[in-house]
């Protein structure tokens, strides 16, 4: 690594990308309470302060289904066109304050229509919600580009159906797809016609895998179903048994050498027992091997987190340099579901001009 580290507050400035952010996850404790008042929903504290405190902790039982059953209270509070609209602007908003400016935010519309509205109005107001924060912070100075991903939960049996949007509405501002939920037990290959599908009309997607489950799900997720890029794949390590040497398993090579994108979410495997500690986090290991791994939040609400506090993190409990930032920000660019010319430019005109101007 350089010798070249960095304090805190030059880390706000810098320029972010982030590929695994889930919109339903980042709420600010504030609207969540607002929201709940409007529609009756009980929450476990109405004080936003509480609110937040109530998530961090619940988060942190090392148990990936306790942590997803804390997205009731926000699921909650998404069933209707304000609250899709305010959620979404606000998220956009949020990722401009800490010095984002490329997002992919993902959600699943299956579990947003409880209130009425149809998968596709789900949708299409969430587009609307993210454009009127876009404009918002282009406004204020502070310009960041959000492309949407629509998750089928791997679960259920609307997979199909969700990669049909995906389709539909690849030119209003979703670039990708993904499938999401509980991974142990539910294989993406239950799902392999809708990949296949999203093959079809050249629909770039991920999949979340390699965090509860081992290296045959990410396997599967690559090798069967065609993932362009890994939701976390922490436990790829499976497949490195010497991490300090660095001899890699076929599986693990065929990542690193096809320059397959890990989007790694350091605070959000801990909280899920997938990994130990910061400084002992494989992203540190796998960043010197060559890997192209990328920084990610996947919750900020629930994992008390933000693109800033990550990055932190690293710098803090893994020795991370400003060149390692650099790095994994490029990485996220380059892998992002965008047309090559935009993710060059938003490189060379944006994330390493920044880098150097906050330097």
């Amino acid at each position: 690594m350089s010798s070249t580290r960095i304090d805190t507050e030059t880390l706000r400035r810098l320029p972010k990308a982030v590929l695994h952010d889930h919109l339903d996850g980042g709420l600010r404790p504030a609207t969540v309470v607002e929201l709940a008042e409007a529609v009756g929903h009980t929450l476990p504290a109405t004080d936003p302060a509480e609110l937040a405190a109530w998530y961090y902790d619940a988060a942190n039982s090392g148990d990936l289904v306790r942590y997803i059953a804390t997205f009731e209270h926000t699921l909650a509070v998404m069933q209707n066109r304000e609250g899709l609209l305010r959620t979404a602007q606000e998220y956009v908003l949020d990722l401009a304050a800490d010095g984002v400016v490329y997002g992919e935010v993902r959600y699943a519309p299956e579990l947003m229509t409880r209130g009425g509205l149809t998968l596709a109005e789900v949708v299409e107001t969430v587009q609307e919600g993210l454009a009127a924060g876009m404009a918002r912070a282009a406004a204020a100075g502070t310009p960041v580009r959000v492309g949407t991903l629509l998750c089928g939960m791997r679960m259920f049996d609307r997979t199909r159906e969700t990669a049909d949007l995906a389709v539909a509405f690849r030119d209003a501002g979703v670039v990708g797809f993904d499938i999401a939920g509980a991974e142990d037990g539910f294989p993406p290959a239950d799902h392999l016609d809708a990949f296949a599908y999203l093959r079809r009309e050249n629909v770039p997607f991920t999949i979340h895998a390699g965090e509860a489950h081992g290296l045959p799900s990410i396997h599967q997720a690559l090798q069967v179903c065609g993932a362009q890029r890994i939701g976390h794949g922490v436990r790829i390590t499976d497949d490195i048994p010497d991490l300090a040497a660095g001899k890699l398993g076929r599986l693990a090579g065929w990542v690193r050498d096809r320059r397959i994108a890990l989007e790694m979410c350091p605070t959000s495997n801990l909280q899920t027992g997938a990994a130990t500690s910061i400084a002992e986090h494989p992203i540190t290991a796998l960043k010197d091997l060559g890997f192209r791994v990328t920084l990610n939040t996947d919750n900020r609400l629930v994992s008390g987190t933000t693109m800033t506090r990550e990055m932190s993190l690293l710098v803090e409990q893994a020795g991370w340099s400003v060149e390692d930032l650099r790095t994994v920000t490029v990485n996220a660019v380059k892998s992002a579901f965008i047309p090559f010319d935009e993710r060059r430019a938003l490189i060379e005109d944006v994330v390493l001009p920044g880098y150097a101007a906050a330097l």
